[in-house]
């Protein structure tokens, strides 16, 4: 068995803004809640090679991992995939962006599958999968909002 996931959240906000914000890589840390540093490896055209690191676990455990991105602006979205998989046998992620009247909607997809000696199974996976995205993306949406309201309030220049 494999695990899936799909999420889709609306952002009230330019579609330019909010490619920028959320593929703007190494500002992830600041971004995302769940992730303490991002180290650029290397970058070839539109792909970018990373190692990712987030905050130890309940249990005291940090987790890192070394993913690959390209970034298709005009086509409007993103294909990662983890490189070190860990505890996955593999890991492929797409986020895709949409232009809406009143918004930006960003969805993100996650196709996987756990190993078989991997701590948790595909179905627990899929479960914390889709509720650290929800946070992620409504504190992603929320954040980015913010951004645009005070870029819209802001004094013009003199």
């Amino acid at each position: 068995m494999a695990g899936h996931t799909e999420n889709t959240i609306t952002v009230d906000a330019p579609l330019d803004l909010v490619w920028d914000i959320t593929n703007d890589i190494e500002n992830w840390p600041r971004l995302f809640t769940e992730y303490s540093s991002l180290e650029v490896l290397s970058r070839e055209g539109d792909t970018t090679a990373f190692r990712l690191t987030m905050y130890p676990d309940d249990n005291g455990k940090v987790w890192s991992w070394v993913s690959e991105r390209t970034v298709d602006r005009a086509g409007r979205i993103v294909r990662a995939r983890r490189v070190e998989t860990g505890p996955f046998a593999h890991m492929n992620i797409l986020w895709e962006y949409t232009e809406l009247p009143g918004g930006t909607q960003m969805r993100w997809t996650q196709d996987f599958a756990m190993k078989p000696d991997a701590p948790v199974d595909d179905e627990w996976m899929t479960d914390n999968i889709n509720r650290n995205s929800r946070t992620q993306m409504a504190l992603i949406r929320d954040r980015i909002e913010q951004i645009a309201r005070d870029r819209q309030n802001a004094p013009l220049p003199r």
